[in-house]
């Protein structure tokens, strides 16, 4: 065909076609790249949704937004209470490269202005706005910048931060997306929040029920020690610690200037225990004075004794049963770490509250059972009164009638009623011990002297028989019965070391106008080198204190007699 004969289309037509077709493609490029990054939307959306843990959805939420607008760094900062930022997480920056950078940032600057304005702040060049602060030192170099707000209902927060998209520069789009993915890492947050404060709702009620249980069931009196224990397995807290006044009598008075660490559990707790620290601005005074919660973000120490290491956020529990303020509960968690929230410190202090009444139970079922057991004992030491001591005091009198009418056997019967009347003697120890329970401060001299009869049965492989004679606890009081009960438990441990005894007998009586200790055993007999021992220079010391006198001598019949003396005052004649 000629060439003059071909078909051709005029030069602005064809022109027009091509322009259309470029459009369209252009179009259509558009139309799967919004597609793609709507793709990319959702994905990011159902991973930031899958996650219930906190720590995790935070994590990935930074870096589902750095994906989705193919930016180099990300960040997503979390807004504490008072406006600043509580956590920041990063994303696109090495970890060693973090630690070069130093601490992060607090919320000035850009990211203030996010903090401030609660909207959406997209920048070309983040260094030419005047609200830039600039870097650190060791920070990587950021120029472009995108800060979008994450609501959770009607409460911001926290903020993403994105820096240097690979296209260069944000654009509206980006921002869009962005904030619809913020939208959504709102519900997560929310939802995760949820799941955590579940969790941590049933960690103080397992606590509570642990405490609960082991105080009912009387395994441990100490009901400090079991609340501290209890909680420190199940509360994620760096130091659990109870405080308590160093004198709860001026306590209650308000006039005691200090308080001991009773127990502590975490870390550096054993070097905590035993201390005391002045009372006086310390957060567990706020708590004892107010009757109330006290919380500290780690600005006021909860125990502030030298040497102790420094804790974060911390919170004080009064606990209480009835009207006595027992001490204070210290729940702290280590430097840096996120205060406690609201709802921790609602269950805190729901807690304490039922813990004191765990006490008050626990102390109310110990009083019953003390209150059947004192029954118990009071019964049978009126049994032993009424008739054992009766039927053996007939039986003497009897055997005195026996001896009188046949002189032949009175001095073997003379034995046995000696033996009867050791033998009462005996039994109205018993009955003392069972009748009265007046242990602790305040308690009788025969108490005393019986406590420490039971603490050195061990040590000397069996139980001594003790009797009393004359009224004991009306004339030894004050320093002359500290001092017997010292002598007792010195002449006890003295026929323990050196005595191989199997009898041991100790006899406290009232002799006119002394009192007389005498311990005597069936042992291997006096040791003349133990005669200057240190110990019995002590005891004959402290007779003659008391215008006594200490005799350490063989019996005739084997074994060895220790016995100790005092004059009684007249001051201590009364009580």
């Amino acid at each position: 065909m000629p060439e003059d004969d071909r078909l051709a289309f005029p030069d602005a037509p064809r022109s027009e076609l091509e322009d259309t077709l470029h459009d369209l493609v252009a179009h259509a490029e558009k139309v799967l790249r919004t597609q793609g990054r709507l793709r990319h939307l959702l994905r990011a959306n159902r991973v930031i949704v899958e996650q219930l843990d906190l720590d995790q959805v935070l994590h990935r939420i930074a870096e589902a937004a750095v994906e989705l607008v193919d930016a180099e760094y990300g960040a997503l900062g979390v807004i504490s209470p008072d406006g600043g930022l509580e956590r920041f997480l990063h994303v696109g920056i090495p970890d060693a490269e973090v630690a070069r950078i130093g601490p992060p940032p607090r919320g000035l600057g850009l990211l203030g202005a996010v903090i401030d304005t609660a909207a959406p702040i997209r920048l070309a060049h983040l260094g030419e706005d005047p609200r830039s602060a600039g870097f650190p030192a060791a920070h990587p170099a950021m120029d472009a910048f995108l800060g979008v707000p994450i609501r959770v209902r009607d409460e911001v927060f926290g903020n993403l931060y994105l820096a240097n998209p690979r296209a260069g520069a944000f654009t509206a789009e980006d921002e869009e997306l962005v904030s619809s993915l913020a939208a959504s890492a709102g519900i997560a947050i929310e939802n995760a929040r949820l799941y955590d404060a579940t969790l941590r709702r049933e960690r103080w009620s397992v606590a509570l029920a642990e405490v609960t249980q082991a105080l009912l069931s009387g395994a441990d009196d100490n009901a400090l020690a079991v609340i501290a224990e209890r909680l420190a397995a199940v509360v994620g807290a760096d130091l659990i610690a109870v405080v308590v006044p160093d004198d709860p009598a001026a306590a209650l008075a308000e006039q005691d200037p200090t308080l001991r660490v009773e127990i502590a559990r975490g870390e550096g707790g054993a070097d905590l225990v035993g201390r005391s620290f002045a009372r006086a601005g310390t957060l567990a005074e706020r708590a004892l004075s107010t009757g109330m919660l006290a919380a500290s973000d780690g600005s006021q120490p909860g125990i502030p004794v030298e040497g102790a290491a420094p804790l974060g956020p911390t919170i004080a529990l009064p606990l209480r049963a009835a009207e006595e303020q027992l001490g204070v509960l210290l729940v702290s968690r280590a430097v840096g770490a996120a205060r406690f929230d609201a709802a921790e410190l609602e269950m805190a202090s729901d807690f304490a509250s039922q813990a004191g009444v765990a006490i008050e139970l626990s102390r109310a079922r110990a009083d019953r059972e003390r209150l059947r057991i004192i029954d118990d004992r009071s019964r049978i030491a009126r049994d032993l009164h009424d008739h054992v001591i009766q039927r053996l005091f007939g039986s003497g009198l009897a055997l005195q009638a026996v001896a009188s009418r046949h002189p032949e056997v009175r001095e073997s019967v003379h034995a046995q009623v000696e033996a009867i009347d050791a033998a009462i003697a005996e039994i109205r120890t018993a009955i003392f011990a069972l009748a009265h329970d007046d242990r602790g401060e305040g308690a009788s001299l025969r108490r005393r002297v019986l406590d420490v009869v039971a603490e050195s049965t061990p040590a000397l492989g069996l139980r001594p028989r003790v009797s009393f004679a004359g009224p004991i606890d009306l004339h030894a009081t004050g320093a002359l019965a500290d001092d017997v009960v010292a002598v007792v438990r010195e002449t006890l441990a003295n026929v323990a070391r050196h005595a191989a005894a199997s009898e041991v007998e100790l006899a406290l009586a009232i002799e006119g106008d002394r009192l007389a200790v005498t311990v005597d055993d069936d042992g291997v007999g006096v040791d003349p080198g133990v005669a200057r021992a240190s110990g019995l220079a002590n005891l004959r010391e402290r007779a003659l204190a008391h215008g006594g006198d200490f005799t350490l001598e063989a019996r005739d019949d084997g074994g060895t007699r220790a016995r100790w003396t005092a004059e009684i005052a007249e001051e201590e004649g009364t009580t």
